[in-house]
């Protein structure tokens, strides 16, 4: 049993090596066309989060929401606004994070028609770590897309079933999105405190990757109970009579 246990770990192990490396590359390819409205019921997490997209639309600044959030410039919120394209669709765009002192007064981009670019991402429809969503009192912990565009009164069937974490913007402060080797990223890393809110590009990208730690562990156990096996047989051996 532990050497089959073993074996099913290795395999995990070359499937997440595999993700590791398609997710890197989604990351890194320049941004292709976001999911149009035909393509919705199509769009999930295995083929599609990640994707380095781009789309052109308004944005409704009236109908902001931050989410709070913990980043690599310490907690505050992420500024969560619908971009309004040609066909009436409405995509909620992370435009980057801001710190407290800003809840008040986030900043708006620039106004008309404004092209974004920067990586899908799946609705966070569970609340955050231990907390839910409370619509009613406008505290959101997570990155619900329907529970939002609801409580902004968006139309559930113009709302894209995903949302975009921004691009950091040029000449900003913060760096490009990333993923290193196996393990996690926390992207756009901040040496300056002089910045130009909200800062996009912080996107966070975590696969641990314990495999091969579970792996070497169930094949010890397997070994260790084979010569135990096996010296509990040379005992039994040895008390049968001659």
């Amino acid at each position: 049993m532990f050497a089959s246990l073993g074996t099913w770990q290795w395999h995990r192990r070359a499937w997440k090596l595999d993700l590791i490396e398609r997710v890197n590359s989604r990351i890194h390819a320049p941004p292709s066309p976001a999911p149009a409205r035909a393509q919705w019921p199509a769009v999930n997490a295995e083929t599609d989060e990640y994707r380095h997209v781009s789309l052109t639309g308004t944005y409704r600044f009236d109908k902001d929401t931050l989410v709070q959030a913990v980043t690599d410039l310490g907690g505050g919120y992420w500024v969560l606004t619908p971009l309004r394209t040609a066909d009436g669709s409405e995509v909620l765009i992370n435009r980057g994070f801001v710190p407290p002192g800003w809840r008040e007064s986030v900043p708006a981009a620039p106004a008309g028609e404004v092209t974004v670019t920067g990586l899908l991402r799946m609705p966070e429809p569970a609340g955050g770590f231990l907390r839910k969503n409370v619509p009613s009192e406008n505290l959101w912990y997570s990155r619900d897309v329907l529970a939002i565009a609801a409580a902004r009164g968006l139309a559930g069937a113009d709302v894209a079933p995903y949302f975009v974490d921004a691009d950091a913007r040029p000449g900003a402060n913060a760096g490009a999105n990333a993923i290193p080797g196996d393990a996690e990223a926390l992207t756009g890393k901040a040496q300056s405190q002089d910045r130009d809110y909200p800062v996009g590009g912080l996107t966070v990208v975590q696969f641990p990757n314990n495999h091969m730690s579970y792996l070497l562990t169930w094949y010890a156990l397997a070994i260790m109970s084979a010569v135990a096996g096996g010296f509990v047989i040379r005992l039994e051996m040895r008390k049968r009579p001659d």
